[in-house]
């Protein structure tokens, strides 16, 4: 799910306007490494910053972003700028329009997958790039996201140019957690952390957005903003992720997912898992309203189903019918809410239906209801 382009104007996303003066302000290093949790706007914020950093306007105005008026601002917007190198894996630059002079057009070498990693020759790419002279005489920037999409073999590569870039050169990595990088490239970074924005101002920039309902779907991303607009904008709309839980337990679920892309289901099923469980033990929802999730749903079963929802979550690139995986997935999780809702004489029927080959996945070991 792409999230919308933020380099139109200086603070598209308001949280980010006060990281972004400190960071003009106090950052002199070559190497900056951006964190914050997925969706607060890591990538947004690293394209501001690169756009501020080549922006042709007076020094002096450039401490509080840039003037997105100059040609430079606008060879950014129009991701043609020759000084600014942005590096994603493949599959993410095809999806954002980041593209590399090598990649392919659309429907060329269609057998092969699309990388999810930022490969060696990719780096050595951008190693090429930062040693040529800089064509505006701003310097250059790089833009890595996320910086954990390195392999081994390209973190490695990337080390010298990090450590000493060629003159005027200037780098920017983005993830989401630090643990997940190398510590020799952490140690060659300096940091800046990009806070989560309060719930009433993400609440604001959402509604205006357009986002109907926005404190559904805000609830339904832990409080990250930019993913709650990109569920919504993918076709999730509050009102039926708040009846989620009552069309899984009656067996509807297929007809409210209908147009879901999978990753959105799988995602959506493991929060209603995850607030089931919660609400079994006396606990509250988080991902879902309070009052739409069943309270009295039968732990053992519904254990078996997080454990088969947490089997599919790793075998993401595993190429499903997606009808059997919707089926299979929405039929064990009818199972696990039904408790809640029949009557006593069929919870321990539903429940012993659990074990059948009908309820577990092909290609995968079968789930267990038991309680280790």
């Amino acid at each position: 799910m792409a999230t919308p382009m933020t380099t139109e104007t200086a603070t598209p996303l308001p949280w980010l306007a006060e990281p972004l003066a400190q960071a003009l302000e106090q950052q002199r290093g070559h190497a900056v490494l951006v964190h914050g949790s997925a969706g607060v706007g890591s990538m947004e914020f690293s394209l501001l910053l690169a756009q501020a950093w080549l922006c042709e306007q007076t020094p002096e105005a450039a401490k509080t972003g840039p003037c997105l008026r100059c040609a430079s601002c606008r060879l950014v917007q129009s991701k043609l700028h020759p000084d600014l190198f942005v590096l994603m894996p493949e599959a993410l630059r095809k999806n954002q329009g980041w593209l590399l002079v090598d990649d392919k057009a659309e429907g060329a070498d269609s057998k092969r997958k699309p990388s999810q990693q930022i490969r060696i020759v990719e780096v050595r790419a951008l190693i090429d790039w930062s040693q040529k002279t800089n064509a505006r005489g701003r310097g250059k920037v790089a833009v890595l996201h996320p910086a954990d999409a390195l392999n081994l073999q390209s973190a490695s590569a990337l080390l010298k140019t990090l450590e000493e870039p060629a003159p005027g050169t200037r780098l920017i990595l983005t993830t989401a957690d630090p643990a997940r990088l190398l510590p020799t490239v952490l140690s060659r970074c300096q940091r800046v952390l990009l806070p989560a924005p309060d719930s009433a101002e993400a609440l604001a920039w959402l509604a205006g957005q357009g986002v109907a309902q926005p404190e559904v779907l805000l609830a339904a991303c832990c409080g990250r903003p930019l993913e709650a607009l990109a569920l919504s904008q993918s076709g999730v709309h509050a009102n039926v992720w708040a009846s989620l839980p009552r069309a899984v337990a009656q067996g509807a679920g297929a007809a409210a997912l209908t147009g879901w892309p999978v990753p959105v289901v799988v995602d959506a099923l493991h929060k209603l898992c995850h607030d089931a469980l919660a609400c079994s033990v006396g606990g509250s929802a988080r991902y879902f309203p309070n009052g739409a999730v069943p309270r009295t749903a039968a732990l053992p079963a519904l254990l078996a189903w997080a454990q088969t929802l947490a089997r599919v979550g790793r075998h993401a690139e595993h190429p499903w019918s997606e009808a059997l995986l919707l089926d299979s997935l929405l039929g064990q999780g009818q199972q696990a809410l039904a408790d809640a809702t029949l009557p006593p004489a069929r919870r321990s029927h539903a429940t012993a239906n659990l074990a059948s080959p009908a309820s577990t996945l092909r290609g995968l070991p079968p789930a267990t209801p038991s309680v280790h």
